[in-house]
């Protein structure tokens, strides 16, 4: 099935070239002027990722993030003008799965996009340790039976740190394993990711989740309730 990528942005000129290089890779789009208009088609319709650009008026895309993340874990990949390092924390605090800096090249947006939509593939094999359960195959992720939504990128780390569950996993480890080798992000886009599992896990009573071994890396913990 083909995906559908919602492509958001007050600029209309940035929209095609979205567009144009989403389907000339064999994707299907849709487009929202503003951060309002996205919400909407994210209420009423099937939508596999949201391109989404930061700098819009009225509504910027960091409150259209967290609306987003308020109803789905659809994959969000943003559009930036600068590019800030805090930027880029306080966007996958929010449940940002990458950033792609403008002027941008089309060939490594489409390349971004196909990175983040591959961490949801569906694998068989489903893993337990302690009260965690996760299964990709319908990207289900429980602590002792309830339902723990995670974004993609969230999911493909968690799962990367529980298929190794004695493993210590410095920053650069993950980063690879997560987005691919060759990529600049730093350690504390995974500090944002590993924050917000944690936070996720706590709230489902468990708080040992993730564990961090100082000057190595993380690990997972024991995940107890």
């Amino acid at each position: 099935m083909t995906a559908r990528i919602l492509i958001v942005d007050d600029d209309p000129h940035i929209r095609d070239v979205v567009r144009i290089a989403a389907e000339a890779a064999g994707y299907a789009t849709l487009e929202a002027s503003n951060g309002q208009l996205a919400l909407t088609h994210i209420g009423r319709e099937t939508i596999d990722l949201v391109v989404l650009d930061i700098g819009m008026p009225q509504m910027d895309g960091f409150d259209c993030c967290k609306e987003i993340r308020a109803k789905s874990n659809v994959p969000v990949l943003f559009l930036t003008a600068q590019d800030d390092e805090i930027d880029r924390v306080l966007g996958f605090q929010l449940g940002a799965d990458d950033f792609v800096s403008k002027p941008f090249s089309p060939r490594e947006l489409v390349l971004r996009i196909k990175a983040i939509l591959a961490r949801g593939k569906p694998q068989a094999k489903a893993l337990r340790h302690g009260v965690l359960e996760m299964e990709s195959a319908g990207h289900n992720c429980r602590i002792d039976g309830a339902q723990m939504v995670l974004t993609a990128t969230e999911f493909a780390l968690l799962s990367t740190l529980l298929a190794h569950p004695e493993q210590v996993h410095d920053r650069g480890q993950l980063i690879d394993q997560v987005y691919g080798p060759n990529n600049t992000l730093s350690g504390r886009t995974v500090d944002s990711h590993v924050r917000n599992i944690r936070t996720k896990a706590a709230e489902l009573g468990c708080n040992d989740i993730i564990v961090t071994v100082h000057g190595v890396g993380v690990k997972l913990g024991a995940c107890s309730r």
